[in-house]
């Protein structure tokens, strides 16, 4: 039997959690990540971020090193990217920065591209993806979330002949939580579903060699495993 893909998925940072009778900084993930991994036969590995002092060229050679220990890639769901990043002021909607994780995530999506290992983001990682590759993103939008740590579901249609379109050909019901979303797609991206009103809720690079999706909405949180069952069907040939 051959040995399940390695996939790493990238983490919160925070200041404090709480478990037990500790308090203390943690890197965490909601347990959905590794479960829907786990669930299309993949192996989980959490990736935490390195501390925002990381200067942009060792950040650029610890990523590649990681990335070349993996067989794929999660950059998953969390809070707001820097809006500096793409060249915006700062609307007072958009969340507090995630300075760690803007730096590393960033360079774990390079050191992806560049080695030809299969990525995915979720949310946040869409997002993230499109920044890297100089897109710009809409702020704030209403009507994509539930109430506060509570998901909305809306329907996506992929867009026909896009590689998404091979793996959810019908439009379908999705967990979404965000208030954000794409404005100007990045270099070399194609927008490969929309929801309804006209968001932006994937993105994939058809011309990169290995498997490079971003979805807007959060697959870890539904039961419809296709786009990880993709990631890791790719990660395996990788």
């Amino acid at each position: 039997m051959p040995t399940p893909p390695l996939i790493g998925i990238s983490t919160y940072l925070e200041a404090e959690a709480r478990w037990g009778v500790w308090t203390l900084p943690a890197a965490l993930l909601p347990a959905g990540y590794h479960r829907l991994v786990q669930n299309s036969g993949g192996l989980a590995a959490m990736l935490p971020p390195h501390e925002p002092d990381l200067d942009r060229d060792e950040a650029k050679e610890a990523a590649a090193a990681v990335v070349a220990r993996l067989d794929g890639i999660v950059i998953a769901g969390g809070p707001d990217v820097r809006p500096d990043r793409y060249g915006a002021d700062t609307d007072p909607r958009t969340g507090p920065p995630a300075l760690a994780r803007d730096a590393w995530e960033t360079a774990l999506i390079h050191a992806a591209l560049d080695s030809a290992t299969p990525l995915l983001g979720i949310c946040r990682g869409m997002q993230l993806l499109n920044v890297a590759l100089g897109g710009t993103l809409h702020q704030h939008l209403d009507g994509h979330g539930g109430p506060p740590g509570v998901f909305d579901h809306h329907k996506v249609t992929t867009v026909p002949d896009s590689r998404l379109a091979g793996i959810l050909p019908e439009p379908v019901s999705v967990p979404t939580y965000h208030h954000q979303s794409v404005d100007r797609l990045g270099r070399g991206l194609l927008a490969s579903a929309y929801a309804e009103d006209g968001t932006v809720e994937a993105l994939e690079v058809p011309d990169a060699p290995a498997f490079a999706l971003g979805v807007q909405w959060h697959p870890e949180a539904g039961t419809d495993t296709r786009v990880m069952d993709a990631l890791v069907s790719a990660a395996t040939a990788h």
